[in-house]
């Protein structure tokens, strides 16, 4: 199997149709160019993405000469926006799904990290957002600067597989809280017996404890004035970074541009939705690199 854009959009939209979607309508007879599939649909997010293309109207324009071969029949813009928000969820099951199919999820391990998610610059942005209370104004510590958006909290593998995520308001809950929003949505918690990573932001007495009534040990640096048991391996914070570094730098998922808020969900599940698949494509082909993007964010000539 070759590690090329074609490729990992064909694997996926088997798996999306044998394993993830309960009904794959391939059966429709409608001849007109909307007629998409929640397969198809899923499958020009991930390029979508995967090409580095932030915004639809420009995607959408140049798929035909992109990947034109693959999608005969391609949705009209405002159509591609609404299918995507309706699919939600449908996104969420897919990531989790691939992330399930890699012997990295087996792992008792798992990596806690957030980062911003940026959904206005401006404060007549602020006051007219469709976007007004699910977002808020939220502190990025790592680079001294507000922000107006939401907070994702990342569950991730040590091969930076996405085994579980959560959006909140930053002005509304901390880092701990979305934890434990997370550990109350069966299909994005961490399970009983997980040792979960986190940084020095996590520490807090009834939060571990609460936790570890969940059966999840938490292990995170020692603060000044602690007693440092020396268990912490620092090098998995670095692959959490990493993860993290790869969905800003390669996929976007600072900048959604979303404006409602079924869009912003389904725009950050669509960029986890991305990442978990090369993982899981890379896997399947024995690639050297299970994260690497190289190979997907361009076409072969």
């Amino acid at each position: 199997m070759d590690s090329d854009l074609d490729t990992l959009l064909i694997a996926l939209y088997v798996a999306l149709t044998d394993h993830v979607l309960p009904s794959p309508g391939f059966a429709s007879n409608e001849v007109d160019q909307d007629a998409v599939t929640d397969a198809e649909l899923l499958c020009l997010a991930v390029a979508q993405v995967q090409l580095r293309f932030g915004r639809e109207r420009h995607w959408l324009r140049v798929v035909p000469k992109l990947v034109g071969h693959l999608f005969p029949r391609l949705p009209s813009q405002l159509r591609y926006n609404r299918l995507l928000r309706k699919l939600g969820n449908v996104l969420a099951s897919a990531l989790r799904w691939l992330a399930d199919q890699c012997p990295g999820s087996a792992d008792v391990v798992r990596l806690l990290g957030g980062t911003k998610i940026i959904c206005g610059m401006s404060r007549e942005t602020v006051k007219h957002s469709n976007l007004y209370g699910y977002c808020g104004y939220g502190y990025d510590a790592s680079h001294t600067l507000y922000f107006w958006g939401a907070k994702l909290l990342l569950d991730v593998t040590a091969d930076g597989l996405v085994t579980g995520f959560a959006l909140a308001n930053p002005k509304l809950h901390g880092e701990r809280e979305t934890v434990l929003m997370m550990q109350r949505r069966p299909a994005h918690a961490m399970a009983p017996g997980t040792t979960a990573v986190a940084d020095k932001g996590f520490r807090s007495a009834p939060f571990e404890a609460e936790l570890l009534d969940q059966g999840i040990v938490l292990v995170r640096p020692a603060m000044q004035g602690e007693h440092d048991p020396g268990v912490l391996p620092k090098r998995l914070r670095q692959r959490v970074e990493s993860a993290i570094s790869t969905l800003k730098g390669q996929l976007g998922i600072e900048h959604p541009g979303a404006h409602e808020p079924d869009g912003l969900f389904a725009r950050v599940a669509q960029r986890l939705l991305a990442l978990n698949t090369v993982i899981w494509h890379n896997w399947n082909i024995a690639a050297p690199r299970g994260r690497s993007l190289i190979a997907y964010d361009h076409v072969r000539a």
